[in-house]
């Protein structure tokens, strides 16, 4: 890894005006690219304290080996410059927007002789109108339904070829869902016209030529052709059926996209309503791995210019307002630039109230359900899972296979409720029967290494301890391990036979508390919490367990007793696999901290009472109304209540007031009714 003093510019090199800088590395590859108001001040936060730096951007700038600017005259034209050159470098460390899934288009290639309707995906092609997109069944019906009121060609050029050479239309023809223009049965120019009605009514005109159908159907009653009347009235169902499929959300004035996001501290997804004529015409999303340290401002600005940035040949696809959880950095500068690739105003705001912050809420469920659907898919794949594994065994230098991963953590506010969480995993899936919670108390929860390496004893001793009581329980039902062998009857051929005592009553064996040990042992944490945990282990005398931590600072994997960490590449499936395991451990601790806490916070002084459980507690509280009417109760109004007997009256009352005494001091007389009782033990006093 590079120095960044080595290749810092020298002071008062560095200008101040606005510009885009990119980081290279030694090969000369960008691989960072950034804009700035003012160069000097934004590069000399690279190198003026590299320590303090967020741990993507410190490994950025110990990967980089040189640093280049160019100046240019305004921040919008460094926001132009930046997105071009994120575009045609495709930098390792920027954020990098992919699709989470191809969807589709609705397209019609108007710049083609006889313009063509058809489903695409991937690149937009100049002289062709998109629409969407889709899902893929709701497109093919939508084209299918379309296709019978405005009959554009929808072949592949070898069909048409082949139509025009031999002068026969193909099968759509003849079914009259396509007008034939291969054959002459309509002009170029009314096709194009056909095509263009196509477009527009996608385009949001659809009430238009449904009024105009309507008139026609009348028309055609009139003249009492109820024939060419039922079919009108058939294309005027179809476009209904088209037009109402996309539900009216906001006013038929509104064409804006709205965006959202759910992110966790490794990858973003987000997704995005297109909104037309007030109607949800499309769905898109984007799954993003945060490479790069970026404010969600700054996620938002990366995400417009990409998303926008390929748009320059259809201006038409980028909406009058763009609706976003938070402002983008440099916001107005983007609308001006969004401005002049769409020839129009365009405002980006984000909705505090009404219809519009509704329907964000149901864009960010879609966002976060992209997030669920898109981790389970890549947990669940078993070429994937098979694959990290393999990584993390060779990576780790481990003989056996990852059958069994256990991971741990530990969960606190400011050293109180101190918990700690064991999640499991097998064969590369979660197994949440196995899961675990501990709670830790006394000079355990003193720090973090102290409550690791009590919580690897207790869960380790305790696989001791049943080792040894199952063995202890096969030797007294006097069974011993048997070789199987084949049992035939009157060949002479035997078996072993298991067990010395036929007779023997076979000993049950104890519960077991947790299944068989794991192949690698993984905690939160870095070379403290590693060499808590192996120190736990050695104590216990268990010498052929892994032991590594995944630490969040730069993601690295310690072992025990090591100097320096195993780095996994970040496109890794071992390295994936560890963090996927670390989040889980980390949730379920702190749902198990949270829990404590909060029952914590909301203790009662009636907890103390030996015998007095939660029912009883309820049913005191009942009787008597509140606390403090039970404090001020005597002894025998306790025994009124509902379950309460001499003794647990006694108790009671001994708990809210302490023990009773005679105006001289001296312990009072035991009552023969409420015989005394021992606070510490519980037990009743002769």
């Amino acid at each position: 890894m590079a120095d960044p003093a080595s290749y810092r510019p020298k002071p008062g090199e560095i200008p101040t005006d606005p510009g885009v800088y990119r980081f290279r590395d030694e090969h000369g590859r960008i691989i960072y690219v950034g804009k700035a108001k003012n160069l000097r001040s934004r590069l000399n936060s690279y190198f003026a304290n590299p320590a303090s730096l967020l741990p993507k951007t410190y490994a950025m700038v110990h990967h980089a080996a040189s640093v280049q600017w160019t100046i240019v005259g305004s921040e919008l034209e460094a926001l132009q410059l930046e997105y071009t050159w994120i575009k045609e470098f495709t930098p390792r460390y920027n954020l990098a927007f992919r699709d989470d899934k191809s969807y589709p288009y609705l397209a019609v290639s108007m710049s083609e002789k006889f313009p063509r309707v058809q489903v695409m995906r991937g690149e937009r092609r100049k002289g062709t109108k998109y629409f969407g997109p889709y899902t893929a069944g709701a497109i093919r019906e939508t084209m299918d339904t379309l296709l019978r009121v405005f009959p554009v060609r929808s072949c592949s050029v070898g069909v048409l070829r082949r139509a025009e050479r031999s002068g026969r239309p193909c099968l759509l023809g003849y079914i009259d869902k396509c007008a034939a223009p291969c054959v002459g049965r309509i002009s170029i120019e009314e096709h194009k016209d056909l095509a263009q009605d196509f477009c527009d009514f996608m385009g949001g005109e659809a009430k238009r030529f449904i009024v105009t159908l309507e008139k026609r159907m009348s028309a055609a009653v009139a003249e009492l052709d109820y024939e060419q009347a039922a079919r009108v009235r058939d294309d005027i169902i179809a476009l209904r059926k088209v037009f109402e499929r996309n539900a009216v959300v906001l006013t038929e004035d509104t064409n804006a996209d709205i965006f959202a996001v759910e992110q966790d501290d490794l990858e973003a997804a987000v997704q995005v309503f297109h909104v037309r004529g007030g109607r949800i015409r499309g769905q898109r999303g984007w799954v993003v791995e945060k490479v790069e340290d970026a404010s969600d401002a700054e996620l938002w600005e990366h995400l417009m210019q990409q998303v926008y940035g390929g748009e320059e040949s259809q201006s038409d696809a980028i909406p009058r307002q763009i609706l976003v959880p938070e402002l983008p950095a440099n916001h107005e500068y983007l609308s001006q630039w969004l401005a002049g690739l769409r020839q129009g105003s365009v405002s980006i705001k984000v909705p505090q109230r009404g219809e519009k912050a509704a329907l964000m809420d149901t864009v960010q469920a879609n966002a976060r359900q992209s997030m669920i659907l898109h981790k389970s898919r890549r947990a669940g794949d078993l070429t994937t899972r098979s694959l990290a594994l393999q990584e993390l065994q060779e990576a780790l230098d481990l003989p056996m296979p990852l059958l069994r991963i256990e991971c741990y953590d530990i969960s606190h506010v400011q050293g109180t409720n101190v918990v700690a969480s064991m999640v499991v995993v097998e064969d590369g899936l979660a197994k949440k029967s196995e899961y675990r919670k501990f709670a830790i108390t006394g000079d355990a929860a003193i720090d973090d290494t102290a409550s690791m390496y009590d919580v690897i004893t207790r869960r380790f001793r305790n696989y001791l301890n049943e080792k040894e009581a199952r063995a202890q329980a096969v030797s007294l039902s006097g069974e011993i391990v048997a070789r199987p062998a084949l049992i035939t009857a009157g060949n002479g051929v035997g078996t072993d036979v298991v067990g010395t005592d036929v007779d023997a009553e076979p000993t049950e064996l104890p519960k077991s508390k947790f299944a068989y040990p794991p192949n690698l042992v993984v905690v939160d944490g870095g070379v403290p919490q590693v060499n808590a945990a192996a120190r736990a282990l050695a104590d216990l005398g268990i010498d052929d367990l892994a032991v590594v931590g995944l630490a969040k600072r730069l993601e690295e994997v310690w072992v025990p007793e090591s100097d320096f960490p195993v780095i996994l590449p970040r496109s890794s499936e071992g390295l994936y696999l560890l963090q996927r395991i670390r989040d889980e451990a980390h949730r379920f601790a702190i749902t198990f901290h949270r829990a404590k806490r909060g029952k914590a916070m909301i203790a009662s002084v009636l907890d103390t009472v030996p015998g007095l459980g939660a029912a009883k507690q309820k049913t005191l509280l009942a009787h008597f109304g509140s606390l403090k009417k039970v404090r001020a109760a005597t002894v025998a109004e306790l025994e009124q209540a509902k379950g309460v007997g001499p003794v647990l009256a006694q108790a009671i009352y001994e708990s809210l007031h302490g023990p009773a005494q005679t105006p001289d001091g001296e312990d009072p007389p035991i009552s023969e009714t409420a015989p005394a009782i021992n606070m510490t033990t519980g037990e009743i006093l002769d």
